[in-house]
């Protein structure tokens, strides 16, 4: 009965460790605010930078399966090429260690000095609770409850060590624990144990820390840990390789450099060890490992072979390029539509939600874009119809409808993560722009319904009346392209550049209404090309109210406000007549009403 307690407390001493490991890494992350994004997408320009991104990266959030897992999604989404990520996982790899040379200071002795006894897991683990939940109850701004909730989790992580190290020396003495680490001592087996371990609990930092924590036993050797060590780094790739899976091509080759890395580092690891212990027989060898022993291991596993392998990244990418074969397929404009998804990232909502916001943006993005682009095309069509070009609008309009859908699950999946203030306004503000840019998709769609019914019957506009419809898609096509670079940058200085474009547009629309229906009377137009005028009007008129609803939003986020009555905020701005809304309307008459003449002689 004795043995059944012990084991229990044994399997709830890992429980807390786990979760504390989980807690800090998971509060690390929300403190940094996203930002290791930006680091590893503009700072990985060569291997070195790499190589120290994913260091102090992966040192400050605790976790490389988490840097992996983020390096594999912003190569999915194409913000990240293959060959910088190297790097990144290189230097990830590293940093991952730090959390076993923290660990090791359950294991120092220390000897009556009061200051070592402070950082002795029995005390320093209270300490730090103590002052956790301190800073959670106390404290009213979010930030200082991260770090308040960052030292519960280091306070729990910790106490978890600190039971599991207890309850494990109670097994020291019993034939069969000792019986099973004999056993380990033959590489193979423990190379298989360690990476089966590691991918069982994904996280080689944890799994070290329960080696770390058995080691206090005395009874794992040297011969016994050292290959165990060496397949917790094996094991660690899982992570990534669950990431790849239904990525793109490159986010799974970015997840086999992470395991060609490692196999490679094991390998030669492996024999110039036994090659060493075979020739010099080292007393130490089947000597007890100590924690600060299985830290200064591994660590020295992951300098070594990261010096080793880094003059031959380019023999890493080419053994991924060679394993995963390329299988792209482009539009005839370029459009890769196995990529629009490729940010929402799953992995991303419990490892990153700060990144996982940061990829529905760039969807968004991408949805605004491909609508714009749509509306270019498509008014191509009335010059010269192309069933070829009205296909491709339909694949990439298809492309928008799925962006939004999945758009609009991932979201709803990150209402259960825990975010901040910014966060939760910037899921906001994207749930709102991917209705606009969804619309304007289908604006675009309703002008080439008409272009095709047109080509089905074989009518076309006047020159005249083609000519008009130009100087309003002129207009059109400017406003959409104002606010795509105004969203794509929230920048409000453009953003205030719409609306009197806007207004300019239902001038537009007016104006050709008026004198289409003057020739439809005079019988200078037939009925059913009348209709049809008439129809794209309104389509183009309500494209640009879109438009005008995405700038508001800009200007409301920024200045923190949801700017809800857009026609409040319009009418506003039309009271106002500032000078630079005045200067806008006097150039954008100019550019577009002087072109619409509406003498009553003329047509």
């Amino acid at each position: 009965m004795e043995v059944v307690i012990t084991l229990i407390t044994l399997l709830g001493g890992l429980a807390l460790f786990l979760y504390g490991m989980n807690m800090l890494s998971g509060n690390l992350e929300k403190l940094s605010g996203g930002k290791q994004e930006y680091y590893l997408e503009k700072m990985t320009n060569n291997v070195f930078k790499g190589v120290l991104v994913g260091l102090v990266i992966t040192a400050c959030i605790q976790s490389s399966s988490a840097t992996t897992v983020i390096v594999v999604g912003l190569v999915n989404a194409g913000i990240l090429k293959l060959r910088n990520a190297i790097g990144v996982i290189m230097g990830a790899n590293i940093g991952t260690t730090v959390t076993a040379q923290i660990l090791r200071l359950a294991g120092i002795e220390d000897g009556g000095n009061y200051f070592l006894m402070m950082f002795k897991p029995e005390v320093l683990a209270p300490l730090a609770g103590i002052i956790a939940i301190l800073m959670i109850m106390g404290c009213k701004k979010q930030s200082h409850k991260m770090v308040g909730e960052f030292l519960m989790g280091f306070s729990i992580l910790f106490t978890g060590m600190q039971i599991m190290s207890d309850s494990a020396s109670l097994f020291a003495d019993s034939p069969v624990f000792q019986n099973i680490f004999a056993t380990l001592t033959n590489p193979f087996l423990g190379v298989l144990v360690g990476a089966g371990v590691t991918a069982i609990i994904q996280s080689s930092s944890a799994s070290v820390g329960i080696l770390q924590a058995l080691a206090q036993t005395g009874v794992i050797s040297c011969s016994a840990a050292i290959p165990i060590i060496l397949g917790q780094n094996i094991g660690t790739c899982i992570t990534s390789i669950l990431a790849s899976i239904g990525a793109s091509t490159n986010a799974k080759r970015a997840a086999m450099v992470h395991l060609y890395f490692n196999i490679i580092g094991t390998v030669l690891f492996l024999t110039a060890t036994y090659v060493f212990v075979a020739i010099a027989q080292p007393v130490w060898w089947t000597e007890p490992i100590t924690m600060g022993g299985i830290a200064d291991f591994h660590t020295l596993f992951n300098v070594v072979v990261t010096l080793v392998l880094l003059p031959f990244t380019w023999l890493l990418e080419k053994l991924a390029m060679l394993t995963i074969r390329d299988k792209k397929k482009l539009d005839e404009d370029g459009d890769d539509y196995t990529q629009d998804l490729a940010g929402l990232e799953e992995r991303f909502l419990q490892v990153s939600p700060s990144i996982a916001i940061s990829q529905c943006e760039q969807v968004v993005l991408k949805m605004g874009q491909y609508a714009a682009k749509n509306f270019s095309k498509v008014r191509l069509l009335y010059r010269d119809y192309d069933p070829r070009r009205a296909e491709s609008i339909r694949e990439r309009e298809t492309a928008i409808d799925r962006m939004e859908d999945r758009l609009n699950n991932y979201i709803l999946r990150l209402g259960d993560s825990e975010l901040t203030e910014k966060e939760s306004r910037t899921v906001t503000q994207i749930l709102k722009m991917t209705v606009e840019f969804e619309r304007i998709g289908d604006y675009a769609m309703n002008i080439l319904e008409r272009a095709e019914e047109m080509h089905k019957k074989g009518i076309s506009f006047s020159n005249k009346a083609q000519e008009e419809l130009e100087v309003i898609f002129d207009a059109v096509e400017e406003i959409l392209d104002k606010t795509m670079v105004c969203y794509d940058g929230y920048r409000s200085d453009l953003a205030v550049e719409v609306e009197p474009l806007e207004e300019i547009v239902d001038q537009l629309q007016e104006r050709l209404r008026y004198k289409h229906i003057q020739r439809l009377k005079r019988g200078k137009c037939t009925i059913d090309c009348g209709c049809i005028f008439l129809a794209i009007l309104t389509d183009l008129e309500r494209i640009s109210d879109h438009c005008s609803n995405v700038a508001v939003y800009v200007i409301g986020y920024n200045r923190e406000e949801d700017i809800l009555d857009r026609h409040q905020y319009i009418q506003a701005v039309h009271q106002s007549q500032s000078g630079a809304y005045a200067k806008a309307m006097e150039e954008y008459q100019e550019k577009y009403l002087s072109k619409i003449n509406m003498n009553k002689y003329q047509q």
